[in-house]
């Protein structure tokens, strides 16, 4: 198969591409072979503080705050409509870029956003963003205004996936954005960048300019960003956390997980295991919501191992573009040489490797890893505790069901998890007890109607759902009497 050269040379800016400012350059490579498949520019801080200004401006003086809500829904629709134009490209592309297998990309990378955007279009066109409130003196016109220019910095692993859990939500309360793409799947965030210029996006409501993580800090401390939403490591969150508390600027986090699977004694293992793959393996592992602990009790300890090893055994391994595979490489030759330095961790430590625990054989060229199993693993030590961002998994025994709940909540990070039990009500009533901001019960999966996010260290605040575009507006209350009141709420 032929593929274009991605090579990108300007810079999206105040609805303009633009030369940057810098002769930097990113080469990005494909996942699967290691060989390249375009550059993009690296923007410097003068093309940062450009992209402000230029959101600055839109957002002070253009139309897009001040616009009907019902007109910015109509845009926002025609936005999702251009990206649905590029869906297959945009698929392909993230796949080449980092390793996610095509199926996922047209789900993750493409239909989601697209439901995204169409979920906030149909939330701002209720009159969500206005309401009267009986007061005691008259009434109250609270009012959800716009935060104002929010810098979006994106990673890697779901790109326009998460681009679009920022933009969207920002887009809908009439915010103008700054989007600040990983390096290593640059190349696609300007297809967010074509999509918006075709469908009409005013100048400077949306820029995207590509960076490192010296100039990103430059877009994060940047007097001219009122809002900052990041989603990357817990490392780089905490420091993004410090600068916006110092400034006292809005701040969404979205940081690491290190969730628990809870397999209780009555838990189907068949229903269990078929969803192992979507759960702990989702993406080749490159998932902050990945179950990477599951917890098995001692009475069934044999038959859970058994179960993980032989849902990793069956994955297939090879290139993303091919529809029959499950699992893809790394997204990069580094990301690759971490993950095996935490599974030779992990085998000195005296974990016992079921299976996997290598780069695979029939795939010399790329940056793959094996699905791995460990058992015998100590929910204390460095395999338990820290996020590996690979297809690892540890299985970890419990002798009660309290002492599997005090290992699920045993971990720094709250982001996601489950339990499987035949008994629905047990696992209700099991999931009060862990401190996570996701769990599902026999399933999981994210819902874009509901507040997704972390306690402890997986983060600050809430995407998806109307809780994610409460995060991008500032709460205005205005006292009425009851005589000046408007017949109904500004759309």
């Amino acid at each position: 198969m032929t593929f274009p050269d991605y090579t990108r040379t300007e810079l999206f800016i105040g609805g303009e591409w633009r030369s940057p400012q810098s002769t930097d350059t990113y080469p990005v490579f494909e996942a699967a072979t290691g060989k390249p498949i375009g550059t993009a520019p690296m923007g410097s801080g003068d093309d940062v503080d450009s992209a402000v200004r230029s959101a600055r401006l839109a957002f002070d003086s253009g139309p897009w705050p001040s616009m009907a809500a019902t007109d910015r829904a109509k845009v926002l629709r025609r936005f999702a409509s251009e990206l649905d134009t590029r869906g297959d490209h945009t698929a392909d592309l993230i796949s080449r870029e980092n390793g996610t297998p095509s199926s996922i990309s047209r789900i993750s990378n493409v239909a989601v956003p697209i439901s995204i955007l169409n979920r906030y279009a149909d939330l701002i066109e209720t009159g969500y963003l206005e309401e009267v409130r009986p007061s005691g003196r008259g009434a109250t016109i609270v009012r959800k205004t716009p935060v104002g220019v929010v810098a979006a910095i994106v990673p890697w692993n779901f790109p326009h996936l998460i681009a679009m859990a920022k933009i969207a939500p920002a887009l809908a309360a009439g915010c103008t954005v700054v989007v600040k793409p990983s390096p290593e799947t640059a190349l696609d965030a300007y297809v967010l960048a074509e999509a918006a210029e075709a469908a009409g996006i005013p100048p400077g409501v949306l820029n995207v300019v590509p960076a490192d993580r010296t100039v990103s800090a430059a877009l994060v401390a940047h007097p001219g960003v009122d809002k900052v939403s990041f989603t990357g490591s817990t490392e780089a969150g905490r420091r993004i956390g410090e600068v916006c508390g110092r400034l006292i600027r809005r701040v969404t986090l979205e940081l690491g997980g290190k969730s628990a699977s809870i397999v209780l004694e009555d838990a189907d293992l068949d229903h269990f295991a078929a969803n192992l793959p979507a759960n702990s393996f989702i993406n080749n592992g490159q998932a902050c919501i990945l179950h990477s602990r599951i917890l098995a009790p001692r009475s069934r300890y044999a038959e859970v191992v058994d179960a993980v090893a032989e849902s990793a055994r069956s994955l297939v391994v090879g290139d993303p573009l091919d529809p029959a595979v499950t699992c893809g490489p790394m997204v990069t030759s580094s990301h690759r040489d971490r993950v095996l330095k935490h599974i030779g961790a992990a085998r000195d430590s005296g974990a016992r490797m079921v299976t996997g625990g290598r780069r695979p054989p029939a795939h010399p060229d790329g940056w793959f890893v094996e699905p791995t199993v460990f058992a015998d693993v100590d929910n204390s030590g460095p395999l338990a505790q820290e996020e590996v961002f690979g297809p690892v998994v540890a299985v970890i025994p419990y002798v009660s069901e309290d002492q599997a709940v005090e290992f699920a909540n045993d971990s720094e990070y709250g982001l996601a998890g489950s339990v499987w039990t035949a008994d629905e009500q047990r696992g209700i009533d099991l999931s009060r007890k862990i401190r996570t901001g996701t769990f599902g019960v026999n399933y999981y999966q994210m819902d874009l109607g509901s507040p997704f996010g972390g306690f402890g260290s997986s983060g600050i605040g809430r995407e998806f759902g109307p809780e994610g575009l409460a995060a991008f507006v500032e709460y205005q209350s205005v006292y009425v009497s009851a005589g000046q009141l408007p017949t109904q709420p500004v759309a």
